[in-house]
């Protein structure tokens, strides 16, 4: 079916009271997986290629894109494109073109005033060519191969006045908010701060978006969908579940050497943890 559009997912995760799973994608394999595991449980879904993952391919957008928008179109549920934290204004600007209809535009590593003033230059910019943008406020840190932060650490989490602020002299349509969970986390030991996510509910009128979700336990994934989050990002869920279905495979089989035997096993891994996630957010089953 035809690619929709991020922000009309989203939309419908807010008025139904559910949150819409956005799986990061390396590989065409992760986006097969991505896609067939919403398909197993009749579930819209969102692609997202990050700008880490566009410097692994080259520093080039476009094939990852392209394959990512040809799978889309062949899916049988709803999926939309996203490219997510994005520092680069070079990058930001190929969206449009590349099929995005979405961008998440990082200047959280900022002081506040120049993430102000940057995240509202590229919320004009986006708005301008039809993008529904998405940025951050707080640090959930962890990303791209930076230390790991201390969700705990005084000033690491989104503060709800700041907060309210920030999105009215920003102009961006959903904010990523750090209330616990942090990028890149192997163990789902996160412990999610529901009464901040509440308070941050409370004083915004924009979808709320949690990242680092690799890391946060289904019970706390399940806590903050009740508590106001629409959009959940996961990335490393689908790294581990791929990573090690491939060792277990070749342990069992140091023959192996034709690459299809075992990407093929990581693709299934991947594709398991995809419904099992969406199983957990409450997925938006699609009307035949």
């Amino acid at each position: 079916m035809p690619l929709v559009t991020t922000g009309e997912l989203v939309g419908r995760a807010a008025a139904a009271h559910w949150a819409v799973a956005a799986f990061n994608v390396i590989t065409l394999e992760h986006v097969e997986a991505v896609i067939a595991g919403a398909e197993s449980v009749s579930s819209p879904v969102v692609l997202q290629v990050s700008e880490n993952a566009v410097k692994f391919r080259y520093g080039r957008l476009l094939p990852l894109a392209r394959a990512a928008a040809a799978a889309a179109e062949g899916a049988s549920v709803p999926v939309a494109l996203h490219l997510d934290h994005v520092q680069s204004d070079d990058l930001l600007r190929q969206a449009p073109d590349a099929g995005f209809s979405s961008v998440m535009y990082d200047g959280s590593h900022l002081p506040y005033a120049e993430n102000l003033a940057a995240t509202r230059a590229a919320a004009d910019w986006g708005h301008a060519h039809g993008l529904w943008v998405e940025a951050e406020l707080g640090r959930v840190g962890g990303k791209g191969g930076e230390a790991p932060l201390n969700a705990h650490a005084p000033g690491a989490r989104t503060d709800p006045a700041e907060a309210g602020a920030f999105v009215a002299d920003s102009g961006v349509d959903a904010l990523a908010v750090a209330v616990g969970s942090s990028h890149a986390m192997t163990a789902r030991t996160a412990a999610l701060d529901h009464t901040l996510l509440k308070r941050l509910a409370g004083a915004l009128e924009v979808p709320l978006v949690l990242h680092g979700s690799s890391g946060v336990p289904d019970d706390e994934l399940a806590a903050a969908v009740t508590g106001g989050i629409t959009k959940v990002n996961i990335g490393t869920a689908l790294n581990l579940a791929m990573t090690g279905a491939i060792r277990q495979f070749l342990a069992a089989h140091p023959e192996a050497v034709d690459s299809r035997t075992y990407l093929s096993v990581g693709r299934e891994a991947m594709e398991r943890a995809v419904a099992g996630i969406i199983r957990v957010l409450g997925p938006d089953p699609v009307t035949p």
